[in-house]
């Protein structure tokens, strides 16, 4: 056990981060948090302890403190740490139980609080539409209550765990303390048990939290699309008209008192809004008004509300001539009216290609007029830039209007290597990416410099063009945006742009593909095979003796989401240049009814090949050089003398042969599926050959090796990789320990480097 000191605002474990070692708070305090659910953790805490196997909460020193430190990834580390120290024992266990009492007591206030919410909305809006009716005054649409249902939640804690907490940790702690202190197997048990048990009820903790921010906006948004917005017009209508605004006016101060009692909102935007309201004069004393009554010739039912055309006014957002407005209508018109939209018929084919032409050219337009800050971007390009939306009639009015909304938390779509397709277009745009390669396997320079071959351009243009803003995103909406949108849609031949009812076959809630979805996808790709996104990259410090050192660094890829409701996702690249230390680019819909995780596994699946090919080079076929590739390519052209396999397991391999167009790639990604899913868990689905090579280029993340040790399907080659990871460390920790002395320091991505041969 090591002893570290931070300072305050020092950042010591961040969300999604692999808990490797548990940190014990000797000296200061340290914040639990995650969005606006706060911990704070004091002396003989344990930052760990309420996790799993990846943080779920960021922790960060509130003042300058010391922390005790200590490996910790499985029970088996646990066991190591207690044993034979009685106090270590006793703050462990004491840690488990009044963190599990903490956070027990956070849910039950999140449980009320988003009770509270969700109830005191419903009531607000009726009484809103009530208002409406007393004062004969006409509703303002607010579809956000169409689809605002009460919280499900999936990760519960019941009111007994919570009741027991609550008996344990207050009149009974120490006996229960000093009986599981007795014996080391009680006591891992409690602790695990508690460690379990928190790691659930701060996930419902999570769910509550994302639940309140997705909806907060109700009562209280930027946009001014909310609740407090409905009764403020109201109450400004009725004064206008001399009515008695005085029940607004009490609904509004009542909603003030509930949003600023939530504590979930930015208080910039609470005063903002709250000095508009009570900057506004309402003259309420001693005033005569008038009854409210219905007008003449004014109906008392709510008027239906004219829809805005969507397709109309994208078309013009993106200056669209007249002539082109008018003939796309025609075109949408007629795709909407056709029998049967999936026909591949000469007619069916040529009305989809010209609409797929005039969405491409429009995109192009709005995309542009919105990043030079030419137009103000409405929810209705957004739908349209980040989900393929253009007619109301083709996505459905109930879709439509939830895509509305959902233009308010797109934030949901996004992460550090997320990106909704016009967030990534945008991050070409302002040159935080490079565009993507082409369906020819180029990239942007090398496009241009076959384009000066040709003659296509000058050496003047190639020079110009090589920094052009615009004509780097039109290159990658004209090669990736085009091919990936089409390819990931997985239907090729009946593929339209537009995005329409008949592909959004679930809830839009329940297809939406967002980071969360994704990272928890990837983390566990990672958790069985831990390797997939590592590389080796040069480290060199020649001053101190390390000339060139190839060191272990995972790269995670970039994840572009592409405007429709598709089937497939796709592995474009798999480095985002000529340099090996750069994100694979994976894409995805954005509305997906398949499995995330059976989508992620195929792509990276594709990506282990692709990756190593590239890493080869001309050699990547050649078993001479020994890789991933060269062993499964020699394994399938010579399957059939291989006297190893039997004379099912050859024809197994033929069927797979046939079904991939005899291209080994397909052949290993449907191996690497069964290697995931099945073999990871002892279940066996692969020939000795297959799994011999998987083994060896994918292994498995320690735990699970554990668990095969004793197959004897496994056992020789986990014990040799073991040897090999062994002897690996040992020659890695000589190096380490000359650099030290030579003057070196041992950076984060060298420690990263030795902790991979341990994984």
């Amino acid at each position: 056990m090591t002893t570290v000191k931070v300072q305050k605002n020092q950042i010591i474990a961040k969300q999604k981060e692999k808990v490797k070692k548990w940190y014990i708070v000797q000296e200061g305090t340290v914040i639990q948090c995650n969005s606006y659910a706060k911990i704070v953790l004091g002396k003989n805490a344990v930052i760990g302890i309420s996790e799993g196997d990846r943080y779920l909460c960021d922790y960060v020193a509130t003042e300058d403190s010391v922390l005790a430190v200590f490996n910790c990834e499985s029970a088996e580390d646990l066991k190591e740490a207690i044993h034979g120290q009685e106090s270590m024992r006793s703050i462990l266990l004491r840690a488990a139980l009044g963190q599990r009492q903490m956070l027990l007591r956070t849910y039950a206030g999140f449980t009320n609080l988003v009770r509270q919410f969700h109830s005191f909305a419903e009531n607000e809006y009726s009484q809103y539409e009530n208002l409406c009716a007393q004062y004969h005054l006409d509703e303002q649409s607010f579809t956000r209550m169409d689809n605002f249902k009460p919280l499900e939640m999936v990760h519960r804690a019941e009111n007994w765990e919570i009741g027991n907490s609550a008996s344990l940790t207050g009149s009974y702690l120490e006996e229960y303390v000093h009986l599981m202190q007795r014996d080391d197997n009680l006591c891992i048990g409690a602790i695990m048990e508690a460690s379990y048990q928190t790691r659930r009820v701060t996930q419902g903790i999570i769910e509550m939290v994302e639940y309140l921010r997705y909806n907060q906006d109700i009562l209280l948004a930027e946009s001014k699309n909310d609740l407090f917005n409905l009764f403020f017009a109201l109450a400004i209508q009725a004064h206008k008209k001399n009515y008695d605004v005085k029940p607004l006016l009490n609904e509004m101060d009542r909603i003030a008192e509930v949003i600023k009692k939530l504590g979930i909102y930015s208080g910039k935007l609470v005063d903002m809004r709250m000095e508009e309201y009570r900057g506004y004069h309402f003259e309420t004393e001693g005033a005569a008004y008038e009854t409210p009554q219905a007008q003449d010739g004014e109906e008392e039912e709510p008027q239906e509300e004219r829809s805005e055309d969507c397709l109309v006014h994208i078309l013009t957002y993106a200056d669209t001539e007249q002539s082109v407005i008018e003939e796309m209508q025609e075109l949408v018109q007629k795709y909407r009216d056709l029998p049967d939209m999936f026909s591949t018929d000469a007619q069916t084919f040529a009305i989809r290609k010209r609409i797929t032409q005039i969405f491409y050219d429009t995109y192009l337009k709005a995309f542009m007029h919105t990043v030079k800050g030419e137009k103000e971007l409405t929810p209705i390009v957004e739908m349209f830039l980040n989900f393929g939306f253009m007619d109301v009639q083709m996505a459905g009015e109930e879709n439509a209007n939830i895509l509305f909304d959902l233009t308010e938390h797109l934030d949901v779509c996004k992460s550090d290597h997320v990106y909704t397709i016009f967030e990534w277009l945008r991050s070409v745009y302002d040159g935080r990416n490079e565009p993507s390669k082409n369906e020819f396997d180029m990239d942007y320079p090398a496009y241009l410099a076959e384009m000066r071959k040709t003659g296509k351009i000058t050496t003047e243009q190639q020079k110009h063009f090589m920094s052009n803003r615009e004509l780097k995103v039109k290159f990658e909406i004209q090669n990736m945006f085009t091919s990936g949108n089409r390819a990931t849609y997985g239907k090729l031949s009946t593929f339209c742009p537009i995005l329409g009812e008949y592909d959004l076959i679930n809830s839009i809630e329940k297809m939406l593909v967002t980071a969360q979805k994704l990272d928890e996808s990837l983390h566990k790709i990672r958790d069985i095979d831990f390797s997939a996104f590592y590389r080796e990259v040069l480290f060199s410090d020649p001053d101190k003796g390390i000339n060139r050192e190839m060191i272990m660094k995972e790269i995670m890829p970039d994840i572009i989401l592409m405007p429709n409701a598709g089937t497939r996702s796709m592995m474009w690249q798999e480095t985002a240049g000529v340099r090996r230390d750069t994100s694979a680019r994976f894409l995805f819909p954005i509305f997906t009814a398949v499995d995330i995780d059976d989508m992620m596994v195929d792509t990276v699946g594709r990506y282990r090949w692709e990756i190593c090919r590239k890493i080869q080079g001309v050699h990547w076929n050649d078993i001479r050089e020994k890789s991933l590739t060269a062993e499964y390519c020699d394994y399938l052209q010579f399957y059939r003398k291989n006297r190893e396999l039997s004379t099912e397991a050859k024809e197994k391999i033929k069927s797979a042969l046939l079904r991939g167009r005899n291209n080994y790639r397909e052949v290993f990604v449907k191996d690497y599926q069964n290697w995931m899913k099945y073999e990871s868990k002892g279940s066996y689905r692969l020939n000795k050959i297959a799994r011999e090579i998987l083994i060896t280029y994918c292994p498995f993340a320690k735990p699970i090796r554990e668990e095969l040790k004793g197959n004897p399907m496994y056992e020789s080659a986990l014990h040799r990789l073991d040897l090999l990871n062994a002897k690996t460390v040992q020659r890695i920790q000589g190096v380490y320990d000359k650099y030290q002395k030579a003057g070196g320091r041992i950076t984060q991505e060298l420690t990263d480097n030795l902790e991979y041969y341990e994984l």
